[in-house]
């Protein structure tokens, strides 16, 4: 599972692929063709969701036991306690500084754009029916409940659940383990990286399948909230999508020139991935597959098993960015009066909120409605407002948090001299062919 950089001999390169057999082209083709039913024939675009729905959870089986034996191999092979605690704290301090540029952004746009401004919404007439069973999950984003959930019940129980930070803190205490039994552990090391390979192996079968997903989650859709949510509340989401566009350009392009590599590269290394969390409007399905392009893209291997899963619930960008966004657009659509010093206690609430978007489903709106509630400024049941363009929110968010994780782990990796710069660069120039063609057959490249 280990990529040795320095001793591994020169890769023969394959030949390339022909242009429609490549995993990406055809992911765009099937959300064009979702696109054109879910216009055309709505009703049959809702009826594909299980097809999304399907895929996504094919993924999400999967995920726990990957996180598992890559953190476990990682540390393991790492044998540096103190490192693993120093790359951690590094993660924390990047992952903290991010997000709050990410918010104060957010901030900023939405009062220069005030997309809400003149809307005059008089919540009496309101429909908040469908936001209760939202508003009832509230209670369980404070950030005392969040640590504590860090923690599973079981050992079993992290993995049954789905809950990436109670897999990574099992991971962790394991891998530390496996480091103290010394020479005793290495039949477990290697059953790790036997064990991480076959899942890899399974993760190329299942996106096999992403075209069909991608099809699937686009014609619902479109089919269900096509082009009367796009109307009514379009001026919401334009400000949104260009937010998302400064926040990954402007700062996350930033990060990159001081890393050394060009985030456009970047992400044209990962365009597959972007796609199919536009697509599915879930960060996870892609989870397993960054994890294997970051350690090829010459990232170490224990700094990919600590920084990715770390930054799925600490380093959500575009999370921020719709929170910030979302709340500000709530204040101004009711005529609540909103000045800078509740802007500003509005981000620190949102600083803690919005770590607490992990393991809860919906999570972004349950966040935004816990937001509300904690602030006390801005009427709850206002979210009523979003909950008909969430979903299309969430095709901005989720490859802004992509892309935020992407450049995060090359941003510490190289502050923890972590990062080989000579396979980076031919793997952004796409001279690797190897990294370029990942996913496209069932095999972790070894």
């Amino acid at each position: 599972m280990s990529l040795s950089h320095a001793s591994a001999p020169p890769a023969v390169k394959k030949p390339a692929r022909a242009w429609y057999a490549q995993l990406w082209v055809q992911v765009v083709a099937a959300m064009i063709i979702g696109i054109l039913v879910g216009h055309y024939y709505p009703q049959f675009g809702t009826r594909m969701q299980p097809l999304g729905d399907a895929f996504i959870k094919a993924i999400r089986m999967l995920i726990g036991p990957i996180i598992f034996c890559t953190v476990v191999h990682g540390i393991a092979k790492m044998a540096d306690m103190a490192r693993v605690g120093r790359v951690a704290i590094k993660a924390l301090i990047y992952f903290e500084i991010i997000t709050t540029i990410a918010l104060a952004l957010a901030l900023v746009m939405v009062n220069l754009w005030q997309p809400g401004a003149g809307m005059n919404v008089d919540l009496s007439t309101v429909d908040t029916s469908s936001i209760k069973g939202y508003i009832a999950q509230t209670e369980k984003t404070d950030t005392v409940s969040f640590l504590l959930n860090i923690i599973p019940n079981t050992f079993v129980g992290a993995f049954t659940e789905g809950h990436v930070l109670q897999v990574l803190f099992i991971a962790v205490l394991c891998g530390f383990g496996l480091t103290w039994l010394g020479p005793r552990g290495k039949p477990v090391i290697d059953l790790t990286e036997t064990v991480s390979q076959m899942l890899f192996q399974v993760v190329g079968i299942v996106m096999w399948a992403a075209p069909l997903g991608a099809f699937g989650a686009i014609a619902f859709t479109v089919g269900k909230f096509g082009a009367s949510s796009l109307l009514s509340l379009g001026n919401l989401l334009i400000c949104f999508y260009v937010t998302c566009i400064v926040f990954v350009v402007v700062v996350l392009g930033a990060v990159a020139r001081i890393c050394g590599f060009s985030l456009f590269k970047l992400m044209r290394y990962i365009r597959e991935e972007i796609l199919i969390v536009f697509a599915t409007t879930s960060s996870e399905t892609v989870l397993p597959r960054m994890l294997v392009k970051m350690e090829k893209a010459g990232c170490e291997e224990s700094v990919v098993g600590l920084v990715i899963p770390t930054g799925y619930s600490f380093n959500l960008d575009g999370t921020c960015l719709y929170l910030a966004t979302a709340a500000v657009f709530l204040a101004q659509a009711t005529n609540t009066p909103l000045d800078i010093s509740h802007q500003i206690g509005l981000l620190l609430i949102l600083l803690l909120t919005s770590k607490g978007a992990a393991g809860i489903a919906g999570a972004a709106f349950v966040v935004l409605a816990a937001t509300l509630a904690s602030s006390g400024t801005i009427p709850v049941a206002s979210v009523a407002l979003v909950l008909g363009i969430h979903r299309l929110m969430s095709e901005g968010l989720t490859p802004t948090n992509l892309i935020g994780n992407a450049v995060a782990t090359i941003a510490i990796a190289k502050w923890e001299n972590a990062l080989d710069e000579d396979r980076l660069r031919r793997v952004l120039d796409g001279e690797d062919l190897d990294a370029e063609a990942l996913g496209a057959e069932p095999a972790r490249i070894a």
